[in-house]
């Protein structure tokens, strides 16, 4: 089952999205509960990049109302960005003050090491030890796994160095691997001005909707067809379906629809900025997304075809090229734009 509820009052479309979902079969008042929204980058949710706080709001309040006391949001930002910072540009500690939820920084958290298919995953104590775990996503395109939503939120339960590594082994595999290990027990989808463009925001198209339910898979699925891409086309969707962890939706799939007189009447279709740029000028090998999205931003703004070919990523460590390198690991190229991530605007003075 898929709940959709379309307005622009973000608490109570939220709140009422949860009322109408089948939530409360598995929610039990006095559960402690923790709730992990999308801080990629201390960037106000109206960019496109990260979760409304009046999301969250709408989940505090239908959980108290439930019978929960006890509420903990939980997060690590991306690489080279303050979790801390996050929690306050967002608006979080607003929330912490009016409704006293705790702000856990899984950056400080310790770290278990768990297996799934071979590979190997550090994931943030906290996480683990949720006893009731409700992700909450930003609906968006990223600029190397094309979608970013539930399954791939999860990534912010993992240390800094993981991060890295889950990039060196290419995203798709770790991130459902992460998924068979960190188990969610509601997805509660932020739906309401996502970039599709790239992760980092600053294309955002509003859609005035929340998109609530169990199975991850089946809503990232669903949510891949939103801004036009099969399931197929996602690489950790096809490797979570092959390792069970839910189902593609499918025209079967009950999908409720609240408040339809709120829906957009025309539906922007993404831009696509990292497919517009990719071709034979850039090369890229294990980039990180934080510096990768930064070369589309660059790209975009420049306006321009670059001279030399662009080489990104951390199979370029210790080589030295005729090209522009974007980010520290390419500092032996003969250009080479530094940072972990590189700033865009350094990026286009390179270029």
């Amino acid at each position: 089952m898929i709940t959709i509820n379309y307005g622009k009052d973000w608490v109570k479309t939220t709140y009422d999205a949860l009322a109408a979902s089948d939530i409360g079969i598995y929610l039990k008042p006095g559960m402690t509960v923790a709730v992990k929204p999308n801080l990629v980058i201390p960037s106000p949710a109206s960019d496109g990049a990260t979760t409304h706080p009046e999301v969250v709001e709408g989940i505090i309040l239908f959980l108290r109302e439930f019978g929960v006391k006890k509420i903990n949001i939980m997060e690590s930002s991306a690489v080279g960005y303050s979790t801390k910072q996050a929690y306050k540009v967002c608006g979080y500690e607003a929330l912490e003050k009016k409704y006293g939820v705790s702000l856990i920084d899984l950056k400080s958290s310790s770290a278990v090491t768990l297996r799934h298919d071979g590979l190997d995953i550090q994931i943030a104590e906290a996480a683990l030890e949720a006893e009731f775990l409700i992700n909450v996503p930003v609906l968006k395109a990223h600029c190397q796994t094309r979608l970013t939503c539930c399954m791939k939120n999860l990534k912010g339960c993992i240390p800094e160095k993981e991060m890295r590594r889950f990039h060196s082994l290419g995203l798709h595999k770790p991130i459902a691997a992460l998924s068979a290990l960190l188990p969610v027990d509601y997805c509660v989808v932020d739906g309401i001005c996502g970039d599709l463009s790239f992760e980092e925001g600053g294309n955002p198209v509003e859609a005035n909707r929340i998109i609530v339910g169990r199975d991850p898979v089946m809503m990232d699925s669903f949510c891949a067809e939103l801004i036009g891409y099969r399931p197929e086309e996602v690489g950790y969707l096809t490797y979570a379906k092959e390792y069970g962890l839910g189902q593609f939706y499918d025209r079967d799939v009950e999908v409720v629809e609240l408040s339809a007189d709120y829906k957009p009447m025309k539906q922007q279709k993404s831009a696509r900025l990292s497919e517009r740029y990719r071709g034979d000028h850039i090369a890229e090998d294990a980039a990180c997304s934080v510096c990768y999205a930064a070369l589309i931003f660059a790209l975009h703004r420049s306006g321009k075809r670059p001279a030399k070919k662009i080489c990104i990523g951390q199979g370029f460590k210790g080589k030295k090229m005729d090209a522009i390198g974007i980010g520290s690991c390419t500092q032996g190229f003969d250009i080479c734009v530094q940072g972990c991530p590189p700033k865009a605007v350094d990026i286009v003075k390179a270029l």
